[in-house]
């Protein structure tokens, strides 16, 4: 008896700890496009992403003075015009994905789903959806891709303000109001 309970009590972390992932910030990618007068489109994205996947929550942070636009007047003016870092410094994604049982998946198998998430940005908080696609690699980590872009409305987030004050300073005569937003993220155990 006393075997049993020993064994049990050593697997109890192991299968806690195999429940759980941790985002790997350097193979995963937030992009995001951004459209000028009318025509122009660009394509940006940030540096640090942070997140885990623990019980069924999904959550990563995205660290905002991380943008990287290309241009480094541009990525400076993004982060204080627009996403006023000094206040806000973070978005973060959460969802409930405990639906989607992802432990299940073998390496190789993928599912896809239409996935609930809240984007809290600049203060204000949103309810979207994001069609994501999920594969299960053979090292155990799980690929989560953006299969259509989630698209991202300033007006949803009071950053509407940012916009104008970006478009004033660059002389522009508009800048796209909503955004399509793109993702893969690589979770490690």
């Amino acid at each position: 008896m006393k075997k049993i309970v020993m064994l049990c009590m050593l697997c109890m972390p192991v299968c806690g700890w195999a429940a759980d992932w941790s985002l790997d910030g350097n193979q995963s990618t937030l992009n995001f496009v951004s459209v000028k007068k009318g025509a122009v489109g660009e394509v940006h994205h940030f540096n640090g992403l942070q997140g885990s996947i623990d019980d069924g929550q999904a959550k990563i942070s995205v660290d905002l003075s991380s943008v990287e636009t290309g241009v480094a007047i541009r990525n400076e003016r993004m982060q204080s015009m627009l996403f006023d870092v000094s206040h806000f410094a973070t978005a973060t994604i959460t969802a409930d994905i405990s639906r989607l049982k992802v432990a299940a998946l073998k390496p190789g198998e993928t599912l896809s789903a239409d996935l609930p998430l809240t984007l809290d940005l600049h203060g204000m908080r949103k309810d979207m959806h994001a069609d994501v696609t999920v594969v299960a690699l053979a090292d155990g980590s799980l690929l989560v891709s953006s299969r259509a872009p989630v698209i991202v409305k300033a007006a949803d987030f009071g950053l509407d303000a940012g916009i104008e004050a970006l478009r004033e300073v660059a002389k522009l005569p508009s800048i796209a109001t909503a955004v399509p937003v793109t993702f893969q993220l690589h979770f490690s155990r």
